[in-house]
Protein backbone atom coordinates (compact mmCIF):
# COMPACT_ATOMS: atom_id res chain seq x y z
CA UNK A 1 0.00 0.00 0.00
CA UNK A 2 2.79 2.27 0.95
CA UNK A 3 4.53 1.68 -2.58
CA UNK A 4 1.33 2.51 -4.24
CA UNK A 5 0.40 5.64 -2.54
CA UNK A 6 3.94 6.78 -3.68
CA UNK A 7 3.78 6.33 -6.98
CA UNK A 8 0.43 8.55 -6.90
CA UNK A 9 3.25 11.72 -6.13
CA UNK A 10 5.58 12.93 -8.94
CA UNK A 11 8.98 14.55 -7.80
CA UNK A 12 9.87 14.64 -4.25
CA UNK A 13 6.51 14.84 -2.22
CA UNK A 14 6.98 10.98 -3.55
CA UNK A 15 8.55 10.01 -0.30
CA UNK A 16 6.05 9.99 2.75
CA UNK A 17 7.31 12.19 5.59
CA UNK A 18 7.89 10.33 8.64
CA UNK A 19 5.43 11.51 11.15
CA UNK A 20 7.22 11.83 14.34
CA UNK A 21 4.30 13.41 15.90
CA UNK A 22 3.77 17.07 17.17
CA UNK A 23 6.99 18.70 18.35
CA UNK A 24 7.92 20.53 21.27
CA UNK A 25 6.04 24.70 21.37
CA UNK A 26 8.82 26.93 19.96
CA UNK A 27 9.85 29.30 22.85
CA UNK A 28 7.64 32.78 23.11
CA UNK A 29 9.03 34.18 26.48
CA UNK A 30 10.39 37.32 24.94
CA UNK A 31 7.17 37.68 22.34
CA UNK A 32 4.92 37.43 25.83
CA UNK A 33 6.68 39.80 27.77
CA UNK A 34 6.12 42.50 25.09
CA UNK A 35 2.37 41.43 24.61
CA UNK A 36 1.73 42.01 27.91
CA UNK A 37 3.44 45.06 27.93
CA UNK A 38 1.60 45.79 24.56
CA UNK A 39 -1.52 44.95 26.05
CA UNK A 40 -1.05 48.44 28.51
CA UNK A 41 -0.60 50.65 25.16
CA UNK A 42 -3.14 49.27 22.87
CA UNK A 43 -6.74 47.87 22.53
CA UNK A 44 -6.10 44.17 22.76
CA UNK A 45 -2.62 44.37 22.37
CA UNK A 46 -2.27 45.23 18.59
CA UNK A 47 -2.79 47.95 15.96
CA UNK A 48 -4.60 45.44 13.94
CA UNK A 49 -6.85 42.92 15.16
CA UNK A 50 -6.06 39.65 13.31
CA UNK A 51 -2.39 39.92 14.85
CA UNK A 52 -3.86 39.27 18.29
CA UNK A 53 -3.45 35.37 17.67
CA UNK A 54 -7.34 34.93 18.40
CA UNK A 55 -8.18 32.14 16.06
CA UNK A 56 -4.95 30.57 16.65
CA UNK A 57 -3.45 28.87 19.57
CA UNK A 58 -0.91 31.04 21.68
CA UNK A 59 0.46 34.61 21.64
CA UNK A 60 1.05 36.95 18.57
CA UNK A 61 4.81 36.60 17.69
CA UNK A 62 6.51 39.90 17.85
CA UNK A 63 8.44 40.14 14.36
CA UNK A 64 12.10 41.31 14.64
CA UNK A 65 13.65 40.80 10.84
CA UNK A 66 12.95 40.14 8.09
CA UNK A 67 15.42 38.88 5.12
CA UNK A 68 14.41 36.96 1.68
CA UNK A 69 11.58 34.46 2.55
CA UNK A 70 12.75 34.18 6.01
CA UNK A 71 11.65 35.92 9.73
CA UNK A 72 12.56 35.62 13.18
CA UNK A 73 10.77 36.52 16.30
CA UNK A 74 11.76 38.34 19.25
CA UNK A 75 12.90 34.94 20.62
CA UNK A 76 15.45 34.63 18.19
CA UNK A 77 12.98 32.15 15.63
CA UNK A 78 13.52 31.34 12.75
CA UNK A 79 10.58 31.18 10.04
CA UNK A 80 9.85 30.78 6.54
CA UNK A 81 7.33 33.17 6.06
CA UNK A 82 4.53 32.74 3.72
CA UNK A 83 2.40 35.93 5.72
CA UNK A 84 4.58 38.69 3.82
CA UNK A 85 3.27 41.50 5.20
CA UNK A 86 -0.41 39.92 4.10
CA UNK A 87 0.81 39.90 0.51
CA UNK A 88 2.92 43.43 -0.79
CA UNK A 89 6.30 41.61 -0.13
CA UNK A 90 6.53 39.80 -3.63
CA UNK A 91 10.28 40.20 -3.97
CA UNK A 92 10.56 38.70 -0.39
CA UNK A 93 11.78 40.57 2.85
CA UNK A 94 14.21 44.10 2.18
CA UNK A 95 15.19 43.57 -1.32
CA UNK A 96 18.18 45.03 -2.09
CA UNK A 97 17.08 46.82 -4.90
CA UNK A 98 13.82 48.26 -3.02
CA UNK A 99 15.99 48.97 0.16
CA UNK A 100 18.80 51.15 -2.09
CA UNK A 101 16.49 53.23 -4.05
CA UNK A 102 14.45 53.77 -0.25
CA UNK A 103 17.73 55.16 1.21
CA UNK A 104 18.88 56.91 -1.70
CA UNK A 105 15.63 58.96 -1.57
CA UNK A 106 15.77 59.31 2.13
CA UNK A 107 19.11 61.15 1.86
CA UNK A 108 16.76 63.93 0.18
CA UNK A 109 13.75 64.07 2.97
CA UNK A 110 11.34 61.84 3.17
CA UNK A 111 7.99 64.10 2.84
CA UNK A 112 7.36 67.43 1.62
CA UNK A 113 3.13 67.61 0.61
CA UNK A 114 4.46 68.55 -2.65
CA UNK A 115 4.78 67.27 -6.22
CA UNK A 116 8.02 65.44 -7.01
CA UNK A 117 8.84 64.00 -9.71
CA UNK A 118 9.04 60.31 -8.41
CA UNK A 119 5.07 60.24 -8.48
CA UNK A 120 5.28 61.12 -12.28
CA UNK A 121 8.05 58.09 -12.44
CA UNK A 122 6.07 55.63 -10.77
CA UNK A 123 2.61 56.62 -12.49
CA UNK A 124 4.47 56.18 -15.98
CA UNK A 125 5.52 52.97 -15.12
CA UNK A 126 1.98 51.57 -13.43
CA UNK A 127 -0.29 53.66 -16.92
CA UNK A 128 2.18 52.70 -19.51
CA UNK A 129 1.54 48.71 -18.49
CA UNK A 130 -1.78 48.70 -17.68
CA UNK A 131 -4.45 49.37 -20.02
CA UNK A 132 -7.32 49.79 -17.20
CA UNK A 133 -6.34 52.95 -16.31
CA UNK A 134 -5.52 56.74 -17.98
CA UNK A 135 -5.52 58.51 -15.08
CA UNK A 136 -4.26 57.72 -11.54
CA UNK A 137 -4.38 59.13 -7.80
CA UNK A 138 -2.10 57.87 -5.05
CA UNK A 139 -2.68 57.41 -1.92
CA UNK A 140 -1.39 55.81 1.69
CA UNK A 141 -3.63 52.78 2.01
CA UNK A 142 -5.81 50.65 0.18
CA UNK A 143 -8.45 51.43 2.46
CA UNK A 144 -8.49 54.58 2.05
CA UNK A 145 -8.26 54.24 -2.02
CA UNK A 146 -11.74 52.05 -2.02
CA UNK A 147 -12.91 54.92 0.05
CA UNK A 148 -12.15 57.47 -2.45
CA UNK A 149 -12.97 55.41 -5.03
CA UNK A 150 -16.44 54.76 -3.92
CA UNK A 151 -16.79 57.97 -3.25
CA UNK A 152 -15.71 59.24 -7.03
CA UNK A 153 -18.52 56.28 -8.57
CA UNK A 154 -21.19 58.39 -6.65
CA UNK A 155 -20.02 62.24 -7.78
CA UNK A 156 -19.57 60.22 -11.34
CA UNK A 157 -23.33 58.72 -11.36
CA UNK A 158 -25.43 61.08 -8.96
CA UNK A 159 -26.28 57.74 -7.01
CA UNK A 160 -25.92 57.41 -3.64
CA UNK A 161 -26.19 53.09 -3.34
CA UNK A 162 -23.75 50.93 -3.63
CA UNK A 163 -23.64 47.03 -3.91
CA UNK A 164 -21.13 44.83 -2.05
CA UNK A 165 -20.83 40.94 -1.92
CA UNK A 166 -20.64 39.14 1.49
CA UNK A 167 -17.38 37.50 1.61
CA UNK A 168 -15.52 40.28 0.23
CA UNK A 169 -13.34 42.92 2.63
CA UNK A 170 -12.72 46.18 1.47
CA UNK A 171 -11.27 48.21 4.33
CA UNK A 172 -12.75 49.56 7.55
CA UNK A 173 -14.61 52.84 6.00
CA UNK A 174 -18.13 52.77 6.97
CA UNK A 175 -19.97 52.52 4.14
CA UNK A 176 -18.25 48.63 3.78
CA UNK A 177 -18.21 47.63 7.39
CA UNK A 178 -21.43 45.79 6.74
CA UNK A 179 -22.89 42.13 6.50
CA UNK A 180 -25.60 41.03 4.67
CA UNK A 181 -29.12 40.93 6.76
CA UNK A 182 -31.62 37.57 6.00
CA UNK A 183 -33.47 37.56 2.31
CA UNK A 184 -31.51 37.01 -0.91
CA UNK A 185 -31.11 40.78 -1.85
CA UNK A 186 -30.82 42.85 1.69
CA UNK A 187 -29.86 46.38 2.78
CA UNK A 188 -26.10 45.89 4.79
CA UNK A 189 -26.10 45.49 8.57
CA UNK A 190 -23.26 47.17 10.29
CA UNK A 191 -20.46 44.84 10.71
CA UNK A 192 -19.23 47.18 13.24
CA UNK A 193 -20.18 49.41 16.40
CA UNK A 194 -19.95 53.50 15.40
CA UNK A 195 -21.24 52.65 11.74
CA UNK A 196 -24.72 54.45 12.05
CA UNK A 197 -27.42 52.12 10.35
CA UNK A 198 -27.96 55.24 7.98
CA UNK A 199 -24.92 54.33 5.87
CA UNK A 200 -24.79 50.67 5.89
CA UNK A 201 -28.25 51.20 4.54
CA UNK A 202 -26.51 52.75 1.48
CA UNK A 203 -24.99 49.78 0.79
CA UNK A 204 -26.65 46.67 -0.57
CA UNK A 205 -24.91 43.06 0.59
CA UNK A 206 -25.34 40.26 -1.43
CA UNK A 207 -24.07 36.92 -1.65
CA UNK A 208 -21.03 35.75 -4.45
CA UNK A 209 -21.58 33.42 -7.23
CA UNK A 210 -25.23 34.12 -7.83
CA UNK A 211 -26.49 35.42 -10.88
CA UNK A 212 -29.90 35.91 -9.42
CA UNK A 213 -28.70 37.72 -6.64
CA UNK A 214 -27.47 40.24 -8.97
CA UNK A 215 -30.06 40.44 -11.10
CA UNK A 216 -33.02 40.99 -8.77
CA UNK A 217 -30.79 43.69 -6.56
CA UNK A 218 -30.58 45.44 -10.48
CA UNK A 219 -34.46 45.24 -10.66
CA UNK A 220 -35.16 46.47 -6.85
CA UNK A 221 -32.61 49.09 -6.94
CA UNK A 222 -32.89 50.43 -10.61
CA UNK A 223 -31.41 53.69 -11.30
CA UNK A 224 -30.13 53.71 -7.66
CA UNK A 225 -27.01 51.63 -7.80
CA UNK A 226 -23.72 54.06 -8.37
CA UNK A 227 -21.16 51.11 -8.22
CA UNK A 228 -20.68 47.46 -7.67
CA UNK A 229 -17.56 46.35 -5.89
CA UNK A 230 -15.45 43.11 -5.91
CA UNK A 231 -12.14 42.31 -4.60
CA UNK A 232 -10.57 40.92 -8.20
CA UNK A 233 -10.58 37.25 -6.50
CA UNK A 234 -12.05 37.81 -2.98
CA UNK A 235 -8.89 36.68 -0.55
CA UNK A 236 -9.63 37.71 2.58
CA UNK A 237 -12.39 35.10 3.22
CA UNK A 238 -11.08 31.95 1.97
CA UNK A 239 -9.68 32.49 -1.35
CA UNK A 240 -13.13 32.43 -3.25
CA UNK A 241 -12.43 32.18 -7.33
CA UNK A 242 -15.21 32.86 -9.53
CA UNK A 243 -16.12 31.94 -12.70
CA UNK A 244 -15.08 34.13 -15.75
CA UNK A 245 -19.11 33.50 -17.06
CA UNK A 246 -19.94 35.13 -13.99
CA UNK A 247 -17.09 38.07 -13.85
CA UNK A 248 -18.47 38.97 -17.78
CA UNK A 249 -22.09 38.53 -16.34
CA UNK A 250 -21.42 41.09 -13.43
CA UNK A 251 -19.32 43.43 -16.09
CA UNK A 252 -23.03 43.36 -18.61
CA UNK A 253 -25.30 43.96 -15.82
CA UNK A 254 -23.67 46.96 -14.53
CA UNK A 255 -23.07 48.34 -18.32
CA UNK A 256 -26.22 47.72 -18.87
CA UNK A 257 -27.42 49.58 -16.07
CA UNK A 258 -25.04 52.66 -15.76
CA UNK A 259 -23.72 51.30 -12.95
CA UNK A 260 -19.87 51.30 -12.33
CA UNK A 261 -17.97 48.96 -11.71
CA UNK A 262 -14.87 48.42 -9.18
CA UNK A 263 -12.53 46.22 -8.87
CA UNK A 264 -10.63 46.01 -5.42
CA UNK A 265 -7.10 45.10 -6.42
CA UNK A 266 -5.53 45.56 -3.16
CA UNK A 267 -4.58 41.53 -2.49
CA UNK A 268 -4.27 40.62 -6.01
CA UNK A 269 -2.93 44.33 -8.07
CA UNK A 270 0.36 43.70 -9.15
CA UNK A 271 0.25 39.91 -7.45
CA UNK A 272 -1.43 37.91 -10.27
CA UNK A 273 0.33 39.43 -12.59
CA UNK A 274 1.24 43.35 -13.26
CA UNK A 275 -2.45 43.96 -14.38
CA UNK A 276 -4.10 42.00 -11.74
CA UNK A 277 -7.38 39.87 -11.36
CA UNK A 278 -8.54 42.55 -14.20
CA UNK A 279 -5.69 41.40 -16.37
CA UNK A 280 -6.31 37.87 -15.31
CA UNK A 281 -10.36 37.58 -16.47
CA UNK A 282 -9.82 40.28 -18.93
CA UNK A 283 -12.31 42.08 -17.37
CA UNK A 284 -13.16 45.82 -17.82
CA UNK A 285 -13.81 47.31 -14.50
CA UNK A 286 -14.69 51.30 -14.57
CA UNK A 287 -12.59 51.81 -11.32
CA UNK A 288 -9.86 49.75 -10.14
CA UNK A 289 -8.10 50.14 -6.67
CA UNK A 290 -4.69 49.06 -5.68
CA UNK A 291 -2.45 48.89 -2.27
CA UNK A 292 0.62 46.43 -1.02
CA UNK A 293 2.52 45.54 -3.30
CA UNK A 294 2.66 48.89 -5.28
CA UNK A 295 4.59 50.30 -2.33
CA UNK A 296 6.92 47.23 -1.59
CA UNK A 297 5.26 46.76 1.54
CA UNK A 298 5.55 50.91 2.52
CA UNK A 299 2.03 52.24 3.33
CA UNK A 300 0.18 53.56 0.05
CA UNK A 301 -2.62 52.61 -2.09
CA UNK A 302 -3.97 54.25 -5.68
CA UNK A 303 -7.15 54.18 -7.53
CA UNK A 304 -7.31 54.84 -11.33
CA UNK A 305 -9.74 54.60 -14.24
CA UNK A 306 -10.10 56.34 -17.84
CA UNK A 307 -9.06 60.33 -17.96
CA UNK A 308 -13.13 60.64 -17.98
CA UNK A 309 -13.68 59.08 -15.13
CA UNK A 310 -11.15 60.61 -13.04
CA UNK A 311 -11.84 64.27 -14.30
CA UNK A 312 -14.54 64.38 -11.53
CA UNK A 313 -11.53 64.24 -8.98
CA UNK A 314 -10.71 67.53 -7.47
CA UNK A 315 -9.10 69.82 -8.57
CA UNK A 316 -10.32 69.08 -11.79
CA UNK A 317 -13.59 68.17 -10.96
CA UNK A 318 -16.10 68.01 -7.71
CA UNK A 319 -15.25 65.12 -5.84
CA UNK A 320 -12.55 65.57 -3.11
CA UNK A 321 -10.23 64.13 -2.02
CA UNK A 322 -6.97 64.76 -0.33
CA UNK A 323 -3.64 63.47 1.94
CA UNK A 324 -0.69 64.77 2.86
CA UNK A 325 1.08 61.96 2.40
CA UNK A 326 -0.28 60.84 -0.49
CA UNK A 327 2.70 60.34 -3.70
CA UNK A 328 5.35 60.84 -0.66
CA UNK A 329 8.68 60.18 -1.89
CA UNK A 330 9.74 57.02 -0.20
CA UNK A 331 6.84 54.90 -0.61
CA UNK A 332 7.06 56.12 -4.69
CA UNK A 333 10.64 55.40 -4.48
CA UNK A 334 9.92 52.10 -3.01
CA UNK A 335 7.13 51.50 -5.39
CA UNK A 336 9.42 52.59 -8.31
CA UNK A 337 12.22 49.52 -7.48
CA UNK A 338 10.01 46.94 -6.92
CA UNK A 339 7.36 47.22 -10.26
CA UNK A 340 10.42 47.55 -11.93
CA UNK A 341 11.82 44.12 -10.97
CA UNK A 342 7.62 42.83 -11.68
CA UNK A 343 8.39 43.97 -15.31
CA UNK A 344 11.43 42.05 -16.10
CA UNK A 345 10.92 39.16 -19.07
CA UNK A 346 9.51 35.88 -17.24
CA UNK A 347 8.82 37.03 -13.69
CA UNK A 348 5.10 36.60 -13.31
CA UNK A 349 5.67 33.11 -14.89
CA UNK A 350 8.66 31.78 -13.08
CA UNK A 351 7.06 32.31 -9.59
CA UNK A 352 3.59 31.30 -10.44
CA UNK A 353 4.83 28.43 -11.39
CA UNK A 354 7.41 27.94 -8.44
CA UNK A 355 3.70 28.39 -6.29
CA UNK A 356 1.64 25.75 -8.46
CA UNK A 357 4.45 22.84 -8.10
CA UNK A 358 3.87 24.13 -4.16
CA UNK A 359 0.71 24.09 -4.09
CA UNK A 360 0.17 20.70 -6.35
CA UNK A 361 2.36 18.58 -4.47
CA UNK A 362 0.97 19.32 -1.28
CA UNK A 363 -2.78 18.58 -2.77
CA UNK A 364 -1.49 15.41 -4.28
CA UNK A 365 -0.09 14.15 -0.28
CA UNK A 366 -3.33 15.32 0.70
CA UNK A 367 -5.56 13.10 -2.38
CA UNK A 368 -3.73 10.23 -1.31
CA UNK A 369 -4.18 10.33 2.07
CA UNK A 370 -8.00 10.91 1.56
CA UNK A 371 -7.46 13.64 3.48
CA UNK A 372 -10.26 16.26 3.62
CA UNK A 373 -7.98 19.02 2.63
CA UNK A 374 -8.13 21.10 -0.33
CA UNK A 375 -5.01 23.76 -1.16
CA UNK A 376 -6.84 26.19 -3.72
CA UNK A 377 -4.68 28.55 -5.43
CA UNK A 378 -4.18 30.75 -8.34
CA UNK A 379 -1.16 32.96 -9.16
CA UNK A 380 1.39 32.92 -6.39
CA UNK A 381 -1.53 33.04 -3.79
CA UNK A 382 -2.91 29.95 -1.31
CA UNK A 383 -5.25 29.14 0.50
CA UNK A 384 -5.71 25.51 3.07
CA UNK A 385 -8.78 24.78 3.41
CA UNK A 386 -9.97 21.60 5.68
CA UNK A 387 -12.85 20.51 3.03
CA UNK A 388 -13.61 17.64 0.07
CA UNK A 389 -15.22 20.51 -2.07
CA UNK A 390 -13.51 20.76 -5.21
CA UNK A 391 -14.83 24.67 -5.52
CA UNK A 392 -15.13 27.10 -2.53
CA UNK A 393 -16.63 30.09 -4.22
CA UNK A 394 -18.81 32.28 -1.51
CA UNK A 395 -18.67 32.47 2.30
CA UNK A 396 -21.72 30.55 2.67
CA UNK A 397 -19.50 27.29 1.39
CA UNK A 398 -16.40 27.83 4.48
CA UNK A 399 -17.06 25.66 7.30
CA UNK A 400 -16.65 27.46 10.34
CA UNK A 401 -16.08 24.31 12.32
CA UNK A 402 -12.99 23.53 10.19
CA UNK A 403 -11.11 26.18 11.94
CA UNK A 404 -10.06 23.77 14.44
CA UNK A 405 -8.13 22.09 12.25
CA UNK A 406 -6.49 25.10 11.00
CA UNK A 407 -5.49 25.92 14.48
CA UNK A 408 -3.89 22.84 15.23
CA UNK A 409 -2.31 22.97 11.96
CA UNK A 410 -0.81 26.68 12.17
CA UNK A 411 0.49 25.28 16.08
CA UNK A 412 2.37 22.32 14.49
CA UNK A 413 3.73 24.53 11.43
CA UNK A 414 4.88 27.46 14.23
CA UNK A 415 7.01 24.57 15.56
CA UNK A 416 8.64 23.10 12.53
CA UNK A 417 9.63 26.86 11.51
CA UNK A 418 6.96 27.71 8.67
CA UNK A 419 5.09 31.41 9.59
CA UNK A 420 1.59 31.50 7.67
CA UNK A 421 -1.21 34.06 8.53
CA UNK A 422 -2.57 33.44 12.17
CA UNK A 423 -6.32 32.46 10.81
CA UNK A 424 -7.90 30.09 8.66
CA UNK A 425 -9.43 32.13 6.70
CA UNK A 426 -6.36 34.10 5.39
CA UNK A 427 -4.23 33.45 2.26
CA UNK A 428 -0.62 32.46 1.67
CA UNK A 429 1.77 33.80 -0.99
CA UNK A 430 4.61 32.43 -2.61
CA UNK A 431 7.53 35.26 -2.95
CA UNK A 432 10.12 35.48 -5.53
CA UNK A 433 12.77 35.16 -2.41
CA UNK A 434 11.73 31.53 -1.93
CA UNK A 435 13.50 29.12 -3.35
CA UNK A 436 12.95 25.29 -4.31
CA UNK A 437 14.61 24.13 -1.42
CA UNK A 438 12.85 26.23 1.28
CA UNK A 439 9.75 25.70 -0.65
CA UNK A 440 10.60 21.75 -0.21
CA UNK A 441 11.59 22.45 3.24
CA UNK A 442 8.18 23.93 4.25
CA UNK A 443 6.01 21.51 2.03
CA UNK A 444 7.60 18.71 4.39
CA UNK A 445 6.75 20.48 7.47
CA UNK A 446 3.15 20.90 5.65
CA UNK A 447 3.15 17.48 5.54
CA UNK A 448 3.97 16.06 8.67
CA UNK A 449 1.24 18.76 10.49
CA UNK A 450 -1.60 17.32 8.17
CA UNK A 451 -1.23 13.87 9.51
CA UNK A 452 -1.45 14.96 13.25
CA UNK A 453 -4.10 17.36 12.45
CA UNK A 454 -6.14 13.89 10.94
CA UNK A 455 -4.62 11.73 13.78
CA UNK A 456 -5.92 13.64 16.25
Amino acid sequence: MLESLKKMFSGNEGDMPVNTGSKPDISREKSKELYEKAKTYFPGGVNSPVRAFKSVYGTPLFIQKGDGCFVWDADGNQFIDFCGSWGPLILGHNPPKVREKVIETMQNGMSFGAPTALENELAELIIKNNKHVEKIRFTSSGTEAVMSAIRLARGYTSRDKILKFEGCYHGHSDSLLVKAGSGLVTFGETSSLGVPKSFAEETIVIPLNDTEALTQAFAQFKDQLAAVIIEGIPANNGLLIQDPAYIEFLQKICKDNGTLLIFDEVITGFRLGFEGAAGYYNAKPDIVTYGKILGGGLPVGMYGASAEIMGHISPDGGVYQAGTLSGNPVAMSAGIAQLTELLKSGFYKELNAKATEFAEGIQRFATARSYKFKVFHVGSIFWFAFTDKDKIQCAEDIDPASMEKFKIMHRELLNRGIYLGPSGYEVGFVSAAHTKIELEKAKRAILEALDIVFRK
